[in-house]
């Protein structure tokens, strides 16, 4: 149907919809001007891809052997224990930004994770590659999506409570595809 979006960005687009069957992802999807170029860059040169969850790792885990094979990091894994007032996959996620702040963040169920990376990015001379917020559910999703909206970093981004760790993993997959047919 129609659309606003260029070849490579509905290559990605139709991606999610397949793995979601929910259409409304045609106006909910949004690509920052570079994320694509970024994104492409970044998973060519083996740059490493830090997850929330277990979940969006297991959706990417078979695509990135078959393609670059970028090392996957967990956030949640890295936080046995959480930080006072934090969850684990929040304090996951600082501990990865430290030691990867270029890496290509994929936050496909956590908000607290992606309000957290918000929050560090203004500070940090390193930017990461690409962001994608993929937060689910009302609480503080709203929010994380608009802190990432504020800040001039390639980001694919999905407007609204929907998302999920199905999504984040359909965008990323996507992407892959694209960088492997532009190798």
């Amino acid at each position: 149907g129609e659309h606003q979006f260029n070849q490579a960005e509905y290559g990605i687009v139709r991606r999610v919809i397949h793995s979601t069957a929910d259409f409304e992802f045609t106006q909910l999807l949004r690509f920052s001007e570079n994320a694509i170029a970024s994104g492409i860059s970044a998973l060519s040169q083996g740059t490493p891809i830090v997850t929330d969850v277990g979940m969006v790792k297991q959706g990417i885990a078979s695509m990135v052997a078959k393609t670059f094979g970028n090392p996957l990091i967990v956030a949640v894994d890295q936080a046995p224990v959480a930080l006072p007032g934090k969850t684990r996959t929040e304090t996951g996620l600082l501990r990865c930004f430290e030691q990867f702040p270029g890496a290509i963040f994929v936050i496909g169920n956590a908000p607290t994770a992606l309000l957290a990376l918000c929050e560090q990015l203004p500070h940090s001379q390193v930017k990461p590659a690409l962001v994608i917020g993929a937060t689910v559910g009302f609480v503080s999703v709203l929010e994380s999506k608009a802190a990432l909206a504020k800040i001039p970093i390639p980001q694919i981004r999905v407007e609204g409570p929907k998302g999920g760790s199905p999504v984040a993993a359909a965008i990323l997959n996507g992407l892959m595809v694209l960088a492997w047919e532009s190798e």
